[in-house]
């Protein structure tokens, strides 16, 4: 029986036995893979598969899902949820044309956001695939992707950052010493969220009212979350605290996201309790969704499918609910996955790139687990690589360092570095706000020799 998948190199054929399997293969070599016995068995095999998926028409994804259509819901909302409209000027294409359509001149962001519904995951899993990095850097910045809950992500020329203030006893000093040190530096704008160290309803409420208080004290124009489990948070809704963003892990099959005790019937029960709130004031974008490659893998619910796809996968799930952010957590679930920095920095442009085409305000925590072949220096070159490229937001953690959860990110000071050399503005709303407070003056950091700016010293005696 003839192969569909085969390519013949001189005199050797290479014979892929399905879809899945020749993404698979065609994928930038990376841990997982290698430990799921998913990958290319050499680098030839690979650029066979590559040469071999740029032939593989765009409409191929909508007629072999590479999950059977019965047996996961995600693979249904993809399916259900296709604009057959959208994906009209491109249907004619192979994988090969449309990365060339992709870097021409035709495809402006207009024309980019008129058909990002047509595309799906596994579409734009493929074309990254035979990819270089600058191609994943180039489209991503022409993909533009606007959020609003009580300010305004996403804008072009703009850089947005999570102020992460954990702390591995929840101490309420230690969280607002962090919150006052991030604001300083003109940190905070995407979100003031925290990872609780104890994740009970009891202490995420108190986190709750903490930084809400913060926030309503100050003025500040921006929102909070507490990462806690997605019933967590209905549970608080429930009895009415203060709650701005509601937050999830996910995954890109079902089986990923039972892992993590979620679907979709109660991520959309989660979107109506915090819509009923009416706490924005510029949008209603409520949520946040954290993703990674190897989750599903982790999970073993990957179903024969490499972890790159998987990964654009959950952006279908976060697409559904119209969030106000998402990230990828890169580095974080370790070398197992991601072995170094060199593939650390090609997934990262990967779920920036798929992410954005897909129409998602798509931002990276750009970070590493200690035994990980990495460093600050791999971090510094893609947080750069993520800022030409038009990332939404990263992090901003004390010193880098997460003394709570125990990994390396990206501290207040390195999103201030992205903001200088790359010329990018935090959320305008927030910016007027650091402006206010003389935090910053002309929409830069006031140097402020060991004294509060003023008008922030005011307000500010019993942060």
């Amino acid at each position: 029986m003839l192969q569909k998948y085969q390519f013949t190199y001189g005199t050797q054929r290479y014979t892929f036995k399905n879809l899945a399997d020749l993404m698979a293969k065609a994928t930038p070599k990376r841990s997982g893979d290698r430990l799921a016995g998913l990958g290319a068995h050499s680098e030839q095999e690979r650029i066979i598969a590559q040469m071999c998926l740029a032939e593989v028409p765009l409409k191929t994804f909508l007629e072999e899902p590479l999950i059977p259509y019965e047996d996961d819901e995600i693979t249904r909302l993809i399916i259900d949820s296709h604009d057959h409209d959208a994906f009209a000027p491109i249907a004619h294409l192979c994988v090969g044309d449309f990365r060339n359509w992709l870097l021409s001149d035709v495809a402006t962001p207009k024309v980019l956001q008129q058909i990002r519904k047509g595309i799906t995951p596994e579409m734009a899993a493929a074309v990254s695939k035979i990819m270089r990095n600058q191609d994943l850097i180039m489209i991503a910045q022409k993909c533009h992707v606007t959020t609003a809950f009580r300010n305004t992500i996403g804008l072009p020329k703009h850089l947005s950052t999570r102020l992460q203030p954990n702390h591995p006893t929840d101490d309420a000093q230690g969280i607002a010493a962090s919150i006052l040190d991030g604001l300083l530096y003109g940190n905070g704008d995407a979100l003031i969220g925290i990872n609780p160290a104890t994740d009970n309803l009891e202490q995420v409420t108190k986190l709750l009212k903490l930084t809400d208080e913060i926030i309503q004290k100050y003025e500040i124009p921006t929102q909070s979350c507490i990462l806690t489990h997605v019933t967590n948070t209905i549970e608080a809704i429930e009895k009415k605290a203060p709650v701005d963003l509601v937050f999830q892990s996910i995954g890109g099959t079902e089986a990923t996201n039972a892992s993590f005790g979620v679907n979709l019937n109660l991520l959309k029960e989660a979107q109506e309790a915090a819509l009923s709130l009416h706490r924005g004031t510029v949008g209603n974008n409520v949520m946040y969704f954290e993703t990674g490659q190897g989750s599903a893998l982790s999970a073993n619910a990957n179903f024969g499918v490499d972890q790159q796809t998987c990964e654009a996968r959950a952006y279908a799930l976060a697409r559904a609910f119209d969030p106000f952010l998402i990230n990828t957590v890169v580095g974080f679930i370790g070398p197992e996955y991601l072995y170094d920095g060199k593939e650390i920095t090609r997934a990262g442009l990967e779920d920036h790139f798929c992410a954005k085409l897909l129409g998602l305000p798509m931002g990276c925590d750009i970070c590493y687990t200690n035994h990980a072949q990495a460093d600050q220096n791999d971090m510094d070159n893609l947080l750069t690589l993520l800022g030409v490229a038009g990332c939404t937001f990263i992090m901003g953690v004390p010193g880098s360092d997460d003394i709570m959860l125990n990994y390396q990110s990206t501290s207040f000071h390195d999103a201030l570095y992205a903001r200088r050399v790359l010329n990018l503005d935090p959320a305008p709303e927030f910016a007027a706000w650091l402006e206010k407070m003389e935090i910053f003056k002309d929409g830069d950091l006031v140097i402020l020799n060991d004294k509060l700016p003023q008008s922030f010293a005011k307000s500010i005696e019993n942060f």
